[in-house]
């Protein structure tokens, strides 16, 4: 839908803009996979587990005894770490990853940040990981998982772009399609009515002051077009356990198949 028509409609349909945007943020779109990480994917072993009335599909690609969970991002799936993944099999890592609720080859449905966050949980605790990866908003739904689970312990955890503030994905989303300020208030009061948050309490920045990470890494793009990154610069800034690489020319996607940073990522792990 053009931003002129959602923009008109904020002001004569307020009411039916707010249910528009409300499903841009819990219908996470399918994204077509390159074919090299569909050959990647077809080298693990797949297994479905049942999750929240969802169908989730988990990855193994076994190898040597440390191990390691990534998670992707928004409307991203465990496919888009195929370049790292070819690469930590190659240092004799045992990786593990998953397709989200609604994301890549799990079930389809409405979803939510919070249920992203319970299943990062549970998995961190079935596969008894100690070292983590997240790209983009895998880093909110992670950093909250270890927030609400003060027992989780992590080694390592590389955040490849991160975001910090939920509000912040709010207004992006209004940005992005051209709603008004009285339909974004809108939204924020269904959101928070409806997942029973407040909104501004939903910050990364505020989630790594307690977490149990022993080190960790935040590498971001500086021209980074979805995520600023002064928004991944005031995570840092507020993590006493983290360190921060600054990138260039690599964007908020292609980050995840530039060699410099996975060559960063490998030795951070090591």
């Amino acid at each position: 839908m053009k931003k002129s028509i959602v923009r008109l409609a904020s002001f004569l349909f307020p009411d039916a803009v707010v249910k528009f945007a409300y499903n841009q943020l819990t219908n996470p779109q399918l994204k077509k996979l390159r074919e090299n990480e569909l050959v990647t994917l077809d080298k693990a072993e797949k297994k479905q587990i049942q999750f929240k009335g969802f169908q989730i599909q988990t990855y193994c690609w076994k190898g040597g005894h440390q191990k390691i969970l990534l998670i992707h991002g928004w409307e991203g799936q465990a496919g888009n770490f195929s370049d790292l993944i070819e690469l930590l099999i190659k240092e004799i890592y045992t990786v593990y990853a998953f397709d989200g609720p609604s994301h890549g080859f799990s079930s389809r449905g409405r979803t939510s940040l919070f249920e992203f966050t319970e299943l990062v949980g549970e998995l961190i605790r079935e596969f008894e990981v100690k070292k983590l990866v997240s790209h983009s908003f895998g880093g909110v739904a992670t950093t909250y998982s270890l927030y609400t689970n003060p027992d989780l312990e992590i080694e390592k955890y590389v955040l490849i772009t991160t975001p910090d503030r939920f509000s912040e994905r709010i207004s992006d989303v209004a940005r992005d399609t051209g709603v008004n300020d009285n339909v974004v208030k809108k939204l924020t009061r269904k959101l928070e009515d409806e997942l029973q948050v407040n909104v501004n309490d939903l910050n990364v920045s505020t989630f790594v002051k307690t977490l149990k990470v022993e080190n960790a890494l935040i590498i971001h793009d500086r021209d980074d077009k979805v995520i600023p990154i002064e928004r991944a610069l005031n995570v840092h800034n507020n993590w006493n356990n983290s360190e921060f690489v600054e990138v260039t020319g690599t964007g908020h996607f292609r980050i995840l198949r530039t060699e410099g940073v996975l060559k960063t990522v490998i030795a951070f792990m090591s």
